[in-house]
């Protein structure tokens, strides 16, 4: 069943390797090879059957791997996750003729959700496959609770006036006291310590500024990067200054790297699956460059500089660039 059955979830943007595609500060958290989700309640909300499910920091995103079509359950509209459970069917004869009873036997995490207008709904995401639930259920309440959507840009520190008035008074009050004998030596070295935290403090703040600003410049970049992926097509008649300019974006955006990479932690037994695809979307760009044809070296050298700390291994990258042609990606 293709996800576009259920029209009341918004539908969400896959990349041409079958990735969702990520908004600015969202970050990938867990995924779930195959699931239904199921309303427990009202019938009139169409299921989805054969889903993956990838948690996000902002949203739960069902995507129909067969149709390249994704659906999206912004976290915020969730009032209150429950814990996994399996439901208990006390007729045995019910259970055999049941058409529903496929599913029974299978963990299911119930989502109360707020829908526009008003209205609240109960569904069920129904675990298919071979899974660690609870580990999921953890990451949904951790996301949900860190509210990342709602995240402001951080504020500067407050307090460093009255800290940086108040130390001069302090030092000529230290400098007024003689610094004689034991108790002079050990007020001296207090000094020294505090002034050392005082630095320690400066340059944390200063580098909690920079942390801030650059992953601000990661997100942007992530954002033109894409809009590039979908545009370089319809644009073949740009003339030759439009050219270089955009190449020399697409230079600059191919050092800042990947907001959020695949990871083993997030992706489990998809990890091979879901790095070839996001390998397939990331070199789209510097093939393109090279006329046609990369040199896999190079293409190892450029996923593991955008992937910063998250490497990959040569057997990984083989591995994933076997997957292509498999998955139909390139």
């Amino acid at each position: 069943m293709s996800v576009a059955a259920a029209d009341w979830l918004p539908s969400a943007a896959v990349t041409a390797s079958g990735r969702p595609v990520l908004s600015a500060g969202e970050i990938e958290r867990h995924l779930l090879p195959l699931i239904d989700l199921e309303p427990e309640e009202n019938p009139r909300l169409s299921p989805l059957r054969g889903c993956l499910l990838a948690l996000t920091s902002h949203r739960l995103i069902f995507l129909h791997e067969a149709s390249l079509s994704a659906r999206a359950l912004p976290l915020a509209s969730i009032v209150h996750p429950y814990p996994p459970h399996r439901r208990h069917n006390h007729n045995p004869l019910r259970s055999l003729f049941s058409s529903s009873s496929s599913s029974s036997h299978h963990p299911r995490i119930r989502i109360q959700i707020s829908l526009p207008p008003s209205r609240s709904e109960v569904v069920a995401v129904v675990v298919t496959c071979k899974a660690d639930v609870d580990v999921f259920y953890g990451r949904l309440l951790e996301a949900i609770r860190a509210r990342a959507w709602e995240a402001a840009a951080a504020a500067a520190p407050a307090g460093g006036a009255s800290v940086a008035e108040g130390a001069p008074a302090e030092e000529d009050l230290a400098i007024r006291m003689p610094v004689v004998g034991v108790a002079g030596i050990l007020r001296k070295e207090q000094e020294t310590w505090e002034s050392a935290g005082q630095n320690l403090q400066d340059a944390f703040q200063d580098l909690n500024a920079l942390m801030s600003k650059a992953k601000e410049m990661m997100e942007l970049a992530e954002k033109m990067r894409q809009k590039l992926l979908t545009n370089s097509s319809s644009q073949s008649n740009s003339n030759d200054e439009e050219m270089g300019s955009k190449q020399d974006m697409q230079d600059l955006l191919l050092s800042v790297g990947i907001v959020s990479p695949v990871t083993k932690e997030t992706a489990g037994a998809l990890y091979h699956q879901q790095l070839s695809r996001q390998l397939a979307d990331f070199v789209r760009i510097p093939v393109e460059r090279a006329g046609g044809m990369m040199a896999l070296v190079d293409v190892y050298c450029l996923f593991n500089r955008a992937r910063g700390t998250e490497l990959i291994s040569p057997e990984d990258l083989l591995q994933a660039c076997s997957l292509w042609e498999k998955f139909d990606v390139c």
